[in-house]
């Protein structure tokens, strides 16, 4: 992997999260080469908890990807350039249980660090091992317009996971 992504600490990363996430999205993926599923995601943060550097995503029960999720100790986030946008959209917009997201956007998954997989078209990788998760619960939503958000489908899992490595595409 040396070869593609720079380590870095995750403080260093210079671009917004704000943006890398809600604008731009990114892949949560998890599972091994052999065996895994990504879908895209615009909700999600990066900051610090526990004393460790963290992410936290969220994944509806109903998506494939949360079957990867609850059985697998590490996933991964993956963030592209707007170059990869359309491939985003097909991961976001169709299953991996019937269709073969990899072949339609003819990302390439390699091995990461952890043994998860990340792809090597990203500019930012992050492999993370899951630390927590929760289920949004109706109950506690004070915004009521937020529910909007659930009327077809339901409630996201929250996952946090550490970050164990980051890192940048080498120019």
């Amino acid at each position: 992997m040396s070869e593609i992504f720079k380590e870095i600490k995750p403080e260093f990363i210079k671009e917004n999260p704000i943006d890398l996430i809600g604008s731009k999205w990114m892949l949560i993926t998890s599972g091994k080469l052999s065996s895994f599923n990504t879908m895209t995601a615009s909700w999600g943060a990066i900051g610090f908890l526990w004393n460790k550097p963290v992410a936290f995503c969220f994944v509806r029960p109903e998506r494939y990807t949360y079957k990867f999720m609850e059985e697998n100790t590490f996933f991964s986030l993956s963030f592209f350039s707007e170059k990869y946008r359309q491939a985003l959209n097909i991961c976001g917009t169709t299953s991996g249980k019937n269709f073969d997201k990899i072949k339609a956007t003819k990302l390439t998954p390699i091995e990461g660090i952890t043994k998860t997989v990340i792809f090597k078209e990203a500019i930012i990788v992050m492999e993370l091992r899951k630390i927590y998760f929760t289920d949004i619960d109706k109950n506690n939503i004070l915004e009521y317009d937020v529910l909007k958000n659930y009327e077809t489908s339901g409630f996201h899992r929250m996952y946090i996971g550490e970050i164990l490595y980051c890192g940048i595409r080498e120019k």
